[in-house]
């Protein structure tokens, strides 16, 4: 699957399980966003950096969050298949080539850019996943499949085991995602 090269920027509006907005820019290998929500009685502000390599395996990730209960930081990295979070090893990491955010519809955008899909053929793509309100790191279990895919749009189907979760992603051109059902909708 060819990918059209990424736009500087882009933004999409939470939808369904959260009220909220996301900007992503993009600069070569590394992506800058800000997200903030509300869901149910939660509010918060996640910042963020990707650092990707040109294979887009995720090298490092600088997080920040604001929540009613004050700010947090996070720091990762990932050496071969090895990850650090804040400079401690993550044995349950292993095997982990992206990161995550639960407050974001960008970081969907790694896998597509790095794995060799073929129509019908499904991968799995486990992840360090960074959740919204704490930015405490976990494993997620998440599988990709291209469903179709044609010269302005890509749909593939994506679940994660770890959330009993599954929907169909609608991708653009340049990989990112226009389509996260009951998530986010990109409107730039």
């Amino acid at each position: 699957m060819d990918l059209l090269a990424m736009p500087s920027a882009a933004s999409w509006t939470h939808v369904g399980v959260r009220v909220g907005f996301e900007v992503l820019f993009v600069d070569h290998h590394r992506l800058r966003g800000r997200t903030s929500a509300r869901e149910g009685a939660s509010t918060w502000y996640v910042g963020y950096q990707i650092d990707v390599d040109a294979d887009w395996r995720t090298r490092s990730v600088h997080a920040v969050n604001s929540t009613a209960s004050g700010d947090r930081e996070v720091v990762l990295e990932r050496t071969a298949d090895r990850w650090t979070v804040d400079g401690v090893a993550r044995p349950d990491l292993d095997g982990c080539r992206d990161v995550d955010f639960e407050s974001s519809a960008v970081t969907n955008t790694l896998p597509v850019h790095r794995l060799p899909f073929v129509l019908g053929e499904t991968f799995e793509v486990p992840a360090a996943f960074v959740q919204a309100d704490d930015l405490s790191v976990i494993r997620i279990e998440q599988r990709y499949a291209l469903l179709s895919s044609d010269e302005q749009h890509h749909v593939f189907r994506y679940e994660s085991a770890t959330f009993d979760f599954e929907c169909d992603l609608m991708y653009d051109a340049s990989g990112l995602v226009l389509d996260y059902p009951g998530i986010a909708i990109r409107d730039r």
